[in-house]
């Protein structure tokens, strides 16, 4: 049977629930206390380090922590500076990056004081890197600080170490130098291009006209901004930059000065002309427009490169002088030169060689001056290689004249019995060579060739050459006389030619060497072969007229009238034959030709007019008159009168012509071609 419970045991289960109750209120609320040290322990292990880092100085040597402080302050000072200039360098972009033609002193000082900032940086960086690597090294040496911090330390160093090297240096102001110059090199082209101007010259205007206008020099403020941005340009290694866009501009200008001069005939090759007749025209201009060349254009740019380039030195501005010259064309007049001089050789090419000379003689002091310097060594030697093949070519053609004229006497003479081409040719050549004009050159030019060979030259040489050539015409006109099968054709051109020898060689330089006793021969032979053409061809005529038996029938009409009949016949016959012959015959000489003509009409036509009033009835009543009544007399007048005259369309060349190294014929190949060449 059970037994009651008492109240004391009642009470100690509701203490004991109670202190159970409490127990686990208080292991919930140590629970929750060791949930919130372990997150406390966690952040605490997690700054150990740090505070590990933070205390080491106290752990570290005494002496160690009693020195870093000065180490520190030794380096962060240059590192101080070398920021304080890193800052500076930011505050001259806005500037340095705006267009510099509106203030060219301002830009150029402030691009000065960027240019001393990085030199300081390229200087001084080095030397703050240096006392941060010695800092980094003396706390890693000494434990004074986190490795870590160290490490981040040392990367940044080496990191400024390569921007020391001389590619790294380019990016210490952020490429704001390069920037900067490439704006002043701008400017260096805008100052130039709008204050150079070509010439305005018309291709339609005389060179005369032209010649004395020069090209306006560069205004001298414009000279002083050049000069100024070529100072900061040699500063930065860049003055080749600027000599470059100063070549192209000048140059260009120059070129365009001259292509109102239609300078295209320089670029003609040989293959593009025959002979040196073809071309003679552009030769003449050549002259001109070399001297107008150099003594305007390339003096003017003579003038500028040396104001411009004179701080520099010498050897710059000539050498950019130098650049100018052969760009804008002075290599191509020499070439065009050089081209005639490689033509065929004939007569007129001797000429055209004498006037190259002439011109280069002439601006010989200017293009020693212009272009003696070392760095025109091209244009001097394509100098050096024109006038020696000039002078080698002239020579050459003279000495060889003698030989080639002599060689001529083998082809035939002309079948019209006029001026062979070669003598009307070889006297206005040789007067040509003795003038005022020529004789000079050439005896300059003979004086320099004989003195290459180290042989001395006496100006009767050349006198006596020319008297040679002419004694040779003299033997060639005879050889040429003897070939006519016919002997009044043969008369008639020895009368031809010993009055042009006389009438062309008369009062010239040619005939004065002559002499008088020569001219007046050559007169009187001329005089001689027009009396003994007359006589041998027209002057028998008036024999087929006579007037024999006609009087011993006047009281025979019919017998009278056919022997007038046959003599009429007869002279007709003869006259028709003798003019057709003759009618191809020429005398270039106009007033000689008429003096002939007039000879023959007063050895035939008083005749034949006396002739036809006592007998020219006894026919005109037959039916068949016509037939011996052939020509009135003033038909047989104007006919003769009418002969020899020059036939412009008959003009030829002579065949067979031996070589002068090329055709001597090219230098007569058509007698008006030849003369107005010569003459």
């Amino acid at each position: 049977m059970a037994q009651p419970v008492s109240d004391n045991s009642i009470q100690n289960l509701i203490s004991a629930s109670k202190s159970l109750r409490l127990s686990l209120q208080k292991s919930q609320g140590l629970g929750l206390a060791l949930e919130k040290a372990g997150s406390r322990f966690e952040e605490i292990n997690q700054r150990l380090p740090s505070l590990e880092a933070a205390v080491r100085p106290i752990r570290a040597d005494k002496e160690a922590l009693a020195s870093v402080g000065g180490h520190i302050n030794r380096a962060v000072g240059p590192a101080a500076a070398v920021l304080k200039v890193f800052d500076a360098v930011h505050g001259l972009e806005k500037s340095l990056l705006s267009d510099p033609s509106s203030d060219l002193p301002g830009y150029l000082s402030v691009l000065k004081r960027l240019e001393e900032a990085l030199r300081f940086l390229g200087d001084n960086c080095g030397l703050a890197i240096q006392w941060l690597e010695d800092i980094v090294e003396y706390l890693e040496d000494n434990a004074v600080a986190d490795k870590r911090y160290l490490s981040n330390l040392k990367k940044s160093l080496k990191s400024l170490r390569e921007l020391q090297s001389d590619e790294g240096k380019t990016y210490l102001d952020g490429g704001l130098l390069e920037a900067a110059l490439e704006k002043l090199e701008n400017e260096f082209r805008r100052l130039l291009t709008e204050h150079s101007m070509p010439l305005p010259m018309s291709s339609s205007s005389s060179l005369g006209d032209q010649a004395c206008i020069a090209p306006s020099p560069l205004p001298v403020m414009v000279i002083q901004k050049l000069q100024a941005i070529i100072g900061r340009m040699i500063s930065n290694n860049n003055l080749e930059k600027c000599i470059s866009i100063y070549v192209e501009v000048r140059s260009s200008n120059v070129r365009a000065s001259l292509q109102a001069l239609n300078l295209d005939y320089l670029e003609i090759s040989i293959a593009e002309f025959n002979d040196v007749q073809s071309i003679e025209g552009y030769i003449a201009q050549w002259g001109k427009h070399l001297e107008f060349a150099v003594k305007h254009l390339f003096e003017a740019e003579y003038k500028l490169c040396n104001d411009v380039f004179e701080r520099i030195g010498l050897d710059v501005w000539m050498g950019c002088f130098a650049k100018i010259a052969a760009q804008a064309g002075i290599l191509a007049f020499l070439q065009f030169g050089k081209t005639v001089t490689d033509s065929k050789k004939d007569p007129i090419k001797l000429l055209k060689l004498l006037d190259i000379f002439a011109s280069l003689n002439k601006l010989r002091l200017d293009f020693n001056r212009l272009f003696g310097g070392g760095a025109c060594v091209e244009i001097q030697n394509l100098t050096r290689d024109l006038i020696k093949s000039v002078i080698d070519g002239a020579a050459e053609i003279f000495w060889e004249l003698l030989l080639q004229v002599e060689l001529q006497r083998q082809n035939p003479p002309p079948p019209d019995g006029s001026v062979p081409k070669l003598v009307s040719f070889i006297t206005d050549y040789c007067n040509k060579l003795l003038g005022d004009d020529y004789k000079p050159i050439l005896t300059q030019v003979l004086i320099i060739h004989r003195s290459w060979k180290h042989e001395k030259f006496q100006e009767k040489l050349l006198i006596n050459e020319v008297i040679e050539i002419a004694k040779a015409i003299e033997q060639n006109l005879e050889a040429w006389m003897k070939l006519y099968e016919d002997p009044s054709l043969a008369n008639l051109f020895a009368m031809n030619n010993h009055w042009h020898l006389y009438r062309s060689l008369k009062g010239t330089k040619l005939g004065a060497l002559l002499g008088d006793s020569w001219l007046r021969e050559h007169e009187q032979y001329k005089g001689y072969y027009a009396e003994v053409f007359l006589r041998d061809s027209w002057g028998k005529l008036p024999s087929h007229l006579s007037r024999e038996g006609l009087i011993l029938f006047s009281g025979g009409r019919a017998t009278a009238r056919d022997l007038v009949k046959k003599r009429l016949k007869t002279f007709n016959e003869n006259f028709d034959e003798m003019y057709k012959r003759q009618s191809n015959w020429i005398v270039s000489d106009k007033d000689l030709r008429e003096k002939t003509c007039q000879l023959i009409v007063q050895a035939v036509v008083p005749v034949y007019r006396s002739y036809m009033q006592n007998y020219g009835p006894l026919v005109e009543q037959d039916g068949s008159s016509n037939k011996y009544a052939k020509y009135s007399v003033q038909t047989l007048e104007k006919m003769l009168m009418s002969l020899f005259q020059p036939k412009p369309l008959r003009y030829g060349s002579f065949k067979g012509t031996r070589q002068l190294s090329g055709n001597f014929d090219s230098g007569v190949k058509d007698l008006r071609r030849t003369t107005s060449a010569v003459v």
